[in-house]
């Protein structure tokens, strides 16, 4: 490949060079904030911006190995309204991340039990919680489970809600809300989501 080639392709050459500096600095800036806020922290997890992590006292957070975590507004090019936020909101809270997941703008809220399991994808700006929130309030129901199972994929803007459970390499459609269980192998989309395909699985 010529000169040419290099400088018609200048601009991508160079994001690519900073793009290894920014994930360095983020790196180093996040595995701080882990260990500041007592998360068990994976090796090789990679961060574009400042994920926001917040444990409360008596709570466990456990994240994976390799896993991205994507929290400036272009890192990821659908464009993110706010950066990754995890957190547990209430005592003995238990959010356990599998290895390899993604998330981009993605706001998890712990009061109970949250389980994700390997190379969950979750796509911008995606909410998880187990959790009404506003315990004082006496429309808000107790905590409950949530389970996502290996290699589940929730796409754009999804909302998953308490008590819900997904099952393995199910695709959950965007901007659906998620309020019952959906079975393994699922293609389900709305709000509330509704399973309209079942996935042929290859071995």
């Amino acid at each position: 490949m010529g000169i040419k080639y290099y400088l018609d392709n200048k601009a991508l050459y160079v994001s690519t060079i900073i793009k290894k500096f920014e994930y360095a600095f983020w790196k180093a800036v996040n595995y701080a904030s882990a260990r500041w806020w007592d998360v068990k922290m994976g090796k090789g997890c990679r961060f574009i911006g400042k994920t926001h992590f917040v444990r409360l006292q008596e709570s466990n957070i456990t994240i994976g190995d390799n896993c991205r975590f994507n929290s400036t507004h272009t890192s990821n090019l659908s464009g993110l309204f706010a950066p990754c936020i995890i957190t547990t909101a209430k005592k003995e809270a238990k959010l356990t991340i599998g290895k390899g997941c993604g998330f981009s703008g993605t706001r998890i809220r712990c009061g109970k039990s949250i389980t994700l399991g390997d190379n969950v994808r979750c796509g911008a700006n995606s909410y998880i919680a187990d959790t009404d929130a506003h315990s004082d309030d006496y429309r808000a129901g107790l905590d409950r489970p949530v389970v996502i199972e290996d290699n589940v994929w929730l796409g754009m803007n999804v909302v998953v809600l308490k008590g819900v459970h997904i099952g393995k390499n199910s695709l959950i459609g965007a901007n659906s809300v998620v309020t019952k269980d959906i079975p393994a192998n699922s293609v389900a989309v709305g709000s509330p989501a509704k399973v309209i395909k079942t996935l042929e699985v290859k071995e």
